[in-house]
């Protein structure tokens, strides 16, 4: 601590972010990277355009990409933020839109940068249990506060909410904002945007980190009613008016265009998700249910603890939740190649056995 420090300093906890080992013959399977990298047609594109133009700034309203994520969701440009990774854009929504007198709400067991911005930005806000099943409940969300927000499908449980489920406590829920973090979507659940005409406190938020393969580039959007989507510009020229870069931008707009590309890769995790879910079951897994590109399970009878330690010394890293202790023995695994996840079964069955 230092007496140079702000007073909100003092009272933060950092958001811990997945380990980035450095370790030789590494099977990563923690921090839901794509297996797959970016279309090839993105790549050729960021060596195209990466020449001497990267003296100029860029644009800093990105609407060359505004225009390509609108037109591929057929919305309006207007309706369309985009920034520096999805945290970026989340961390501005907390901000531009859910700092009220009344508490905001989001589940007990979810994203955890969540409760970081809360303290960050000075917001008050109630965390709701998620049922025995470990779903969101929604009906357990009808009273007053100052916005919902919460993953679709959920992390680290990775369980998806219907669109019909959403749409019917949209219905109830009308005088506050309800952020749907739908970092996974793209890996077996049905997005929201589809509702956006019909309800201006609605915005949803997506990473091109994931299914997009670009999480070394950071690139996030939220899509909402216009009015929702100025609050977000208002607070990003306040703090960062170029948040995407030239070589960000160029990437995220060939993204969009080499379509046939990303669902043939968001096709192959969802299929080896589904076998490699089947085979975990017969390793005595139990398995919740999945519409994400990772698996969140835990053993009948070994500690989930000793089966991350014991992986990391085959050089296989996955990921566990020490907190809250309701977790504390699952595991959450990444989805890789089928040739990782074959590795990572027979492993599983060598530790399993001794």
């Amino acid at each position: 601590m230092s007496k140079f420090w702000s007073k909100v300093v003092h009272g933060l906890t950092p958001y811990i972010p997945g380990e980035q080992p450095k370790l030789n013959n590494l099977i990563k399977l923690n921090t839901n990277e794509n297996p797959y990298g970016p279309s090839p047609k993105v790549i050729a594109a960021i060596q195209e355009f990466a020449d001497d133009n990267l003296r100029l700034y860029p644009d800093p309203n990105s609407e060359a990409l505004k225009k390509s994520i609108a037109d591929y969701f057929n919305v309006k440009a207007n309706q369309v933020f985009v920034g520096n990774g999805s945290d970026e854009v989340l961390a501005i929504a907390f901000q531009a839109l859910l700092k009220h007198h009344a508490p905001i709400l989001f589940p007990d067991i979810t994203y955890s940068f969540y409760p970081v911005y809360c303290k960050l930005y000075e917001i008050d806000f109630k965390t709701i249990p998620l049922n025995d099943s470990f779903e969101i409940a929604l009906n357990d969300y009808l009273m007053p506060n100052g916005g919902v927000i919460f993953p679709n499908p959920n992390a680290p449980t990775g369980i998806p909410l219907t669109l019909k489920k959403i749409e019917a406590f949209l219905d109830k829920n009308i005088d506050s904002v309800v952020i749907v973090d739908e970092a996974y979507v793209d890996f077996g659940t049905e997005s929201v945007i589809s509702l956006i005409e019909k309800y201006k406190n609605l915005l949803v938020t997506h990473s091109f980190s994931k299914s997009r393969s670009l999480a070394g580039l950071r690139l996030g959007y939220a899509i909402g009613h216009p009015d929702l989507i100025e609050a977000l510009i208002r607070v990003k020229d306040s703090f960062n008016s170029y948040p995407i870069d030239r070589l960000g931008l160029i990437a995220g707009i060939e993204s969009f265009k080499d379509d046939s590309y990303f669902k043939n890769t968001c096709h192959k995790v969802i299929k080896t998700k589904l076998n490699f879910i089947e085979k975990l079951k017969a390793l005595n897994f139990s398995v919740l249910p999945s519409g994400a590109n990772f698996v969140f399970a835990q053993h009948t009878s070994l500690d989930g603890k000793i089966i991350v330690s014991k992986l990391r010394d085959y050089g296989i890293v996955v990921r566990r939740f020490d907190n809250p202790i309701r977790i504390s023995s699952y595991i959450r695994f990444t989805i890789g190649s089928d040739e990782e996840m074959q590795v990572l079964l027979e492993t599983l069955k060598l530790i399993l056995s001794t």
